[in-house]
């Protein structure tokens, strides 16, 4: 199991991640605290565990903002998802989570985006409000744009929504256009 830690900053609104990443041959699991001003500031934690394909099988969150506490599990089960135990057809089909304070999951449909330039990915995914702690349906499509380059566009939710991502080798988000920055611990 290789394990790495990274740290990402908004720069739409001050908000900063720090983010634990296992790899291993079968398994990648992740762990990550959120801080944000956000929606009156927040601290949201989430936890993910995926198949040796980086496809999410579980992801868990809890925000806390003042007293109020929240806890939410969304959950991949054999033919579709469940949230907080509870089955959701409407979430049927749906690819992937997506949520919405972090750059992480954009790599899961990121590393299945075929590396040739002008490929496309579309696909479905529960989509995972972190302020409001709500998980919805919406459509996404990645767009190849070069080596380590991937332009987002929102077809749901957000639609009209677009931005160009830089990517470093394992598909893990570096610079995510009006949103979020890698940055790296002082040496």
């Amino acid at each position: 199991m290789q394990t790495s830690v990274l740290f990402w900053r908004r720069t739409d609104i001050e908000g900063f991640e720090r983010l634990t990443l296992s790899v291993g041959a079968e398994s990648v699991t992740a762990s990550s605290t959120v801080l944000c001003l956000e929606d009156g500031g927040f601290r949201l934690d989430h936890h993910w565990r995926l198949d040796g394909g980086w496809s999410a099988q579980s992801v868990t969150v809890e925000r806390w903002n003042g007293r109020d506490h929240r806890k939410l599990t969304l959950e991949r089960v054999p033919g579709g998802w469940e949230v907080d135990g509870l089955p959701r057809p409407d979430l049927d089909g749906a690819d992937e989570p997506d949520l919405s304070v972090t750059p992480f999951c954009n790599t899961f449909p990121i590393r299945r985006t075929p590396e040739t330039p002008g490929s496309t990915l579309p696909l479905d995914t529960a989509f995972i409000d972190g302020p409001a702690m709500t998980v919805t349906r919406s459509k996404q499509r990645y767009d190849r744009q070069g080596p380590g380059r991937v332009r987002y566009i929102d077809l749901g939710l957000s639609i009209g929504f677009e931005a160009d991502l830089r990517v470093d080798e394992r598909g893990l988000v570096v610079f995510y256009e009006h949103l979020f920055e890698r940055v790296a611990p002082p040496a």
